[in-house]
């Protein structure tokens, strides 16, 4: 969730859509995340819209407190049943993130999931997830999940290196995340991720072998691996920029990835977004495929976005904002915007190609179409695939996918 609203043309007070927003919704699925902003610590790296109880304390924050967050984002669950109407589709998704959701008691996510069920009710194979720290759960904690009604997990585990972990101010010990698994294996979790980061400063190619073989063994059926960012006002931009630790550097990325897909795939995972790869088709994240495919979410919490039917919106940032506008009844809407048909059919190139299946051909224009044929010619996408009308990256065209859409979205 990062930290940054757009601009956009103002929510009324309602959160009311436009009437053309559910034409056609029985057609998309439905789902959910739900943003808990809330960190014990800062990580350095991280410029997502998140809070310590220090940089809340006298800000306003009081009005969102831990304590009391649940309830409030029961509120806005029931606004958007008043405002999504008599839209008879049951939720097929639910995705709690943070900041570090499990700091907040078991019991509370549990409630946030039965307003939804309530409110919305569930598809019969409803994926529910929660992310977690691995220093946030305990197994009694894992299994009032499980009971509670969710059935997937994605543990941030980043490195297994002590010393990765310390630049990336991450404060759980190695050897946690794997435990980790394990546990929610015992409580019952079906699918389990681990999230891993590979370029950060100080990393070796040792390190990073030696952070799959790690997830690797532990037995997740879900491994999401992402190139460091160094973003803007970070502590870690400001730590690179007075020399303290090396810039990230593309090259090392690039070959970081390559030494992932060859270790996943020989454990029998496959890719089926650029930087997610799982067991099984089963074992795929459905909530993020619904991002990537264009279909329709509700963004609840503080900086949440939201999407539904070619009408983006996005939540006040602070936690106290939040909490204010929605105890007034009114929406927490900063901002939205009405995608038109061109910006739409960028999207979708934008989002779709990322995936393993691509977009389909017929979404580019003509440049993009001269564009993907010379994509083709370069081996940046699958010849096979583009014969049936379909632009797939090839392995090295996953490694410059950027450039790739670039050129395709023309």
């Amino acid at each position: 969730m990062p930290s940054v609203l757009p601009d956009g043309e103002p929510v009324p007070e309602s959160g009311a859509l436009p009437p053309h927003a559910l034409d056609g919704a029985g057609a998309r699925p439905l789902g959910f995340y739900l943003h808990v902003p809330y960190c014990a610590t800062r990580c350095g790296y991280c410029d997502f819209n998140t809070y310590t109880a220090s940089e809340l304390r006298g800000s306003g924050g009081a009005l969102a407190s831990r304590d009391n967050y649940a309830g409030i984002l029961v509120e806005e669950i029931r606004l958007a049943r008043k405002i999504l109407g008599d839209d008879p589709r049951p939720v097929t998704t639910v995705f709690v993130g943070g900041g570090t959701p499990t700091l907040l008691p078991a019991a509370d996510l549990v409630a946030a999931l039965r307003a939804i069920r309530e409110e919305f009710g569930f598809a019969d194979d409803a994926e529910i997830t929660t992310e977690a720290n691995p220093e946030s759960v305990t197994p009694r904690y894992l299994a009032e999940l499980r009971e509670g009604g969710f059935n997937r997990i994605s543990f941030g585990m980043q490195s297994a290196r002590q010393h990765v972990l310390r630049i990336l101010d991450r404060t759980h010990t190695p050897g946690r995340p794997e435990a980790c698994v394990a546990e929610a294996r015992a409580a019952g979790f079906a699918h389990v991720n681990l999230d891993l980061i590979y370029g950060t400063p100080g990393e070796s190619d040792e390190d990073w072998r030696a952070s799959l073989d790690a997830a690797i063994g532990a037995g997740p059926d879900h491994v999401s691996a992402y190139a460091l960012i160094v973003e803007e006002g970070t502590q870690l931009a400001r730590r690179i920029r007075r020399g303290e630790v090396p810039m990230t550097d593309d090259d090392v990325h690039a070959d970081r990835y390559l030494i992932a897909e060859e270790a996943l795939t020989a454990a029998g995972f496959h890719w089926y977004e650029v930087s997610n790869w799982a067991t099984s088709e089963a074992g795929r994240c459905r909530h993020n495929e619904l991002y990537w495919r264009g279909a329709d979410w509700w963004g609840a919490g503080p900086g949440a976005h939201s999407h539904v039917g070619g009408v983006r919106w996005w939540n006040v940032k602070h936690p106290g904002a939040y909490a204010q506008a929605l105890g007034e009844g009114r929406s927490p809407g900063a901002g939205r915007e009405v995608l038109g048909e061109e910006d739409r059919r960028v999207e979708r190139i934008l989002l779709e190609l990322r995936l393993a299946a691509g977009c389909p051909l017929s979404l580019l224009a003509p440049a993009g179409a001269r564009a993907a044929e010379r994509a083709v010619a370069d081996g940046l996408l699958e010849p096979g695939p583009y014969a049936r009308g379909r632009a797939v990256l090839t392995l090295r065209g996953r490694l410059l996918a950027d450039a790739v859409v670039r050129d395709l979205v023309d």
